[in-house]
């Protein structure tokens, strides 16, 4: 007899599967820190929470360790790693090189593209002033990290982009953690309008200086917050 093959849904495309669904729900609560660095439970117990059976929780931390999100600890169960300040230093030194090239490549684009992305850039900066006028923390952090996302990706380079994906979850993780710690979210909003300003001025040089100075900002204020938290691998 065939084996049946994958579930599809009515319009013939294929359905997520549980461990899909179980990879998804675990790594929104390790990037937003509901699964906090350092925290460990059984896959039972993590199965509980998410409100999922124990078999596609256990195959989905297979998969989130091999991206070095959680460690798999037998008879044990699950650990959600750790983010030591000396990895977020070099996590950063990819960023600072990555985005202020990326400002440069967009503010160098054809005036329609500029005003484009511009806008775009624009609209995440408010959304996040907006979130910190009314305390939103998370949808601050969720605003920033589209912005970057955007700047990365609107800067037409594929290689560009695979690289900060790869680094992506941690430095969100990062972000959620200290933001009841840090002090200058103004500043950000205030450095994110000086990178739309320099890109809407066709100015490549201005903004590859707004973007690095941007991530080198936040990249000190956050360092020491990781080291007094004395957050380390395990």
């Amino acid at each position: 007899m065939a084996r049946a093959g994958p579930a599809r849904g009515g319009d013939g495309e294929k359905r997520p599967s549980l461990v899909d669904d179980a990879y998804a729900a675990m790594k929104r609560a390790i990037r937003n820190s509901d699964f906090a660095p350092g925290y460990q439970a059984s896959e039972q117990e993590i199965a509980l929470r998410l409100g999922m059976s124990r078999t596609p929780v256990h195959e989905a931390a297979i998969r989130l360790q091999e991206e070095g999100l959680v460690r798999v600890l037998p008879r044990r169960g699950i650990l959600i790693c750790a983010i030591a300040p000396e990895d977020m230093r070099e996590i950063y030194d990819v960023i600072i090189a990555l985005e202020g090239q990326a400002a440069e490549r967009v503010a160098g684009l054809p005036e329609a593209e500029r005003a484009r992305i511009g806008a775009a850039l624009a609209a995440h900066t408010e959304a996040m002033a907006e979130a910190q006028a009314r305390g939103d923390l998370p949808a601050w952090g969720e605003a920033d990290e589209r912005f970057h996302q955007t700047l990365i990706e609107q800067a037409g380079n594929g290689r560009m982009i695979r690289i900060m994906q790869t680094i992506t979850d941690q430095s969100h993780r990062a972000r959620m953690l200290t933001l009841r710690l840090r002090q200058e979210l103004d500043a950000s909003v205030a450095e994110h309008r000086r990178i739309i300003a320099a890109i809407r001025d066709a100015d490549p040089a201005g903004a590859h200086r707004q973007a690095r100075q941007h991530r080198i900002r936040a990249r000190d204020a956050l360092l020491p917050l990781l080291e007094r938290l004395g957050l380390r691998h395990l």
